[in-house]
């Protein structure tokens, strides 16, 4: 079997709030999901009916198995998603207070994805896929780094395009200057970058004073900086298409002869922000491997991630090809 895209980084198990507005200490119930943005991406792409597989790993553990389990039914290719011994699966721990506090608490002591190896990376055909979306945190540790960069590598030779979700988080990297130097080098082998306003600001970070992280919303850190020089400064890297997220706002595609298209969101009531930058991936991957133009494609990705503020969790919510186009209709179509 072939497949459209093969996504790498972080998979966990997620447990998420089932107390809307409840404070951390005040929650009650948890419900359990899979996560992790390449994960969630994957996920995505794959309800809407694409053919998908995750390159990542799990322990020898009972979350492993429930990870593996559920990647399997939801149909997503675990032929490369590793068991790695002597590791502890991820997870993750999230609480929804409406309307702007969403904290993160991660364990990931000893994650499996970060022992992913060039061996391993040696085991994939990348003939088998039509494009590769890599997970800027995937870049963050050794050895994960360099089977990384090794499956970038093996991703041009194969002639396919390459996607960055820059998915910027500083508390994966031990000197978030790091993140800014090995994303830099990173963008040069890329086709189609897609990050928020703060992550482009995060590829060029200086002092780890820009950032600020309030009551572990990890996700969604306040990064001081020149947005438009950050725009351009990436531009110049060569790639072919920058999608900018603005939030509610949609999404400003730069294209490499210098055109940028404004594609406008859909408005909808926020419950939780968490994946929603994810099912936005998935729903340009979606649009852009079915051959649609840039403007339509974002457009379907920003309706996903519409669909996915209103939900109490990620790609278990993740919408359906159906679903999805339904609700664009109902707010007036593309």
């Amino acid at each position: 079997m072939n497949f459209d895209v093969l996504t790498f980084g972080r998979v966990s198990i997620d447990l998420y709030s089932k107390n809307i507005g409840a404070e951390f200490n005040d929650i009650k119930e948890l419900t359990t999901s899979i996560g992790g943005s390449p994960t969630n991406i994957a996920v995505g792409s794959q309800r809407l009916g694409l053919k998908t597989g995750l390159f990542s790993a799990v322990g020898p553990d009972p979350t492993g198995g429930f990870i593996i389990n559920t990647l399997k039914d939801e149909g997503v290719d675990i032929t490369h998603v590793q068991t790695i011994n002597n590791t502890t699966s991820t997870a993750v721990i999230c609480g929804i207070i409406p309307p702007d506090r969403f904290p993160l608490i991660f364990y990931r002591d000893n994650a499996p994805d970060e022992k992913i190896t060039i061996d391993h990376t040696e085991k994939i055909n990348f003939s088998r896929y039509r494009s590769f979306l890599m997970s800027g945190t995937a870049l963050a540790v050794e050895p994960a780094r360099s089977a990384a960069l090794y499956a970038t590598e093996k991703a041009k030779e194969a002639a396919i395009p390459v996607i960055l979700d820059i998915d910027f988080r500083a508390i994966s990297w031990k000197d978030i200057r790091t993140h800014g130097i090995v994303l830099r080098q990173y963008l040069t082998q890329c086709n189609i970058v897609i990050g928020t306003e703060e992550e482009l600001l995060s590829v060029f970070l200086e002092d780890s004073n820009q950032v600020s992280i309030k009551e572990s919303a990890i996700t969604d850190p306040t990064i001081s900086g020149n947005v438009n020089e950050a725009i351009a400064k990436v531009m110049k890297f060569g790639v072919d298409l920058l999608l900018v997220k603005t939030g509610a706002e949609g999404v400003v595609a730069y294209h490499k002869d210098g055109t940028v298209e404004k594609v406008p969101g859909f408005k909808v009531d926020p419950v939780n922000i968490l994946g929603a930058g994810d099912s936005f991936a998935a729903g340009f991957l979606y649009g852009y491997l079915n051959g649609w133009d840039t403007y339509k494609s974002c457009r379907l990705a920003n309706a996903c991630g519409a669909w996915m503020v209103t939900k109490q969790g990620c790609c278990n919510f993740a919408p359906y090809y159906e679903e999805i186009i339904q609700f664009i209709e109902n707010k007036g179509g593309f």
